[in-house]
């Protein structure tokens, strides 16, 4: 969602709320949820987070090799550049240039499939607390609940209570 269709979604449900008569003002009831926090700290955002620290542990290692080993051709060009040839010199430079063009390759790569995969793992923690919230506020009876807002009380904030929803193993199915 942009900033600005979630300005006016905001801005449509304050206007909602302020059209409402004077006398139900007391009986709307409001809560607001973190996702932000929720996806940090959440347990099926915890197990996610280290099941992605995991699958991609290998190719971060390899990636972290590959770096260290740049350091050290660019040391040792640096070390030996005055004893070195001229064909010598140039080979070793166009060697530590695509090494240099491989690990580029391999990080972009590398963001790429871990955003990607990151994404698919947090639109289902996503989808979980979208369903504990939704159980939240049909048991509590509240009439709108916020995800993204500029402010909020503390008073109206639940997110401890769909944290603790998602502590709980999900029921079968």
């Amino acid at each position: 969602m942009s900033a600005r269709s979630a300005l006016l979604a905001a801005l449509s449900s304050l206007a909602l709320l302020l059209a409402a008569p004077v006398h139900a003002e007391n009986d709307v009831k409001i809560g607001f949820v973190d996702t932000e926090r929720i996806l940090r700290e959440a347990a099926p955002a915890v197990r996610a987070q280290k099941k992605l620290e995991k699958e991609f542990e290998k190719r971060s290692q390899e990636l972290e090799r590959m770096a260290k080993q740049l350091q050290a051709m660019q040391q040792n060009m640096e070390k030996n550049a005055v004893t070195l040839s001229d064909s010598d010199r140039r080979a070793k430079e166009r060697e530590f240039s695509e090494l240099t063009r491989d690990m580029q390759r391999k990080e972009r790569e590398y963001r790429e499939d871990l955003n990607q995969r990151r994404n698919e793992e947090l639109s289902g923690v996503l989808d979980r607390a979208n369903k504990a919230i939704k159980v939240i506020a049909e048991a509590e009876k509240y009439d709108i609940i916020f995800q993204e807002v500029v402010y909020r009380s503390a008073r109206i904030d639940i997110t401890e209570k769909v944290l603790k929803a998602l502590a709980d193993p999900p029921a079968t199915k």
